[in-house]
């Protein structure tokens, strides 16, 4: 019997394994460690040398299907807030000589700049019933600007000075700008000594909600 050389351990086994993992019945074997054993008897006349594979079991990971899933966003559209001024009528829309130039030059500013326009004229609001505490102090008919800035609120009623402000929310426009029907009229001084001349009366016209919903009362 030939003598057996013996070198690294295992070192023929390993260079025959590298061959042997191009068949197929090897390459089917899953991923994982291959382990060699070697036995070798004491006088070298017989070596028996094993691999084995070391393939960690796959463990299978339940998921519960509500945690699977990223919860829709909701489809209901939150209320909105809006915030306001508001007076009679008579020192909003007539006595206030500077009101309908600073809305003009607003809405001006807006048309530039493409922006939507989200301030609007309200006569008799009907979100004033909410506010009981503010209607008491009103002259009727009364006339809100309201708007969904409300910085530019507070700045307007630091402007006008001799107004109530306040804020709501609204689930939409409409609800927020309904008011009561009312004829709004002002006669006209006999004597003007300014030297610019008056606006003339219904310049809030385009100022008014468009098109608004009176929902039923």
């Amino acid at each position: 019997m030939a003598a057996l050389t013996i070198g690294s351990p295992c070192a023929s086994l390993a260079a025959a394994s590298s061959s042997h993992l191009d068949r197929p019945a090897l390459a089917r074997l899953p991923a994982g460690r291959l382990q060699f054993g070697c036995f070798f008897a004491k006088n070298g006349a017989v070596s028996t040398c094993a691999a084995r594979s070391s393939i960690s079991p796959l463990r299978a990971v339940a998921v519960d299907s509500d945690q699977s899933e990223s919860p829709l966003p909701s489809s209901e559209a939150k209320p909105k807030k809006y915030y306001f001024v508001v007076a009679n009528a008579k020192f909003m829309l007539d006595e206030e000589e500077h009101f309908q130039e600073q809305l003009a030059e607003r809405l001006r500013l807006f048309a530039e700049r493409g922006r939507e326009q989200d301030f609007w004229l309200v006569i008799e609001p009907k979100f004033l019933d909410k506010f009981p505490n503010v209607a008491k102090r009103l002259k009727r008919p009364a006339v809100a600007l309201v708007s969904t800035d409300g910085p530019w609120i507070t700045f307007m009623k630091l402007r006008l000075d001799r107004v109530l402000t306040e804020s709501f929310e609204a689930d939409s426009l409409a609800e927020a700008l309904a008011s009561s029907p009312v004829d709004v009229q002002f006669e006209r001084p006999k004597n003007w000594v300014a030297p610019y001349p008056k606006y003339e009366s219904g310049w809030w016209q385009r100022f008014l909600p468009p098109n608004p919903s009176q929902p039923e009362a």
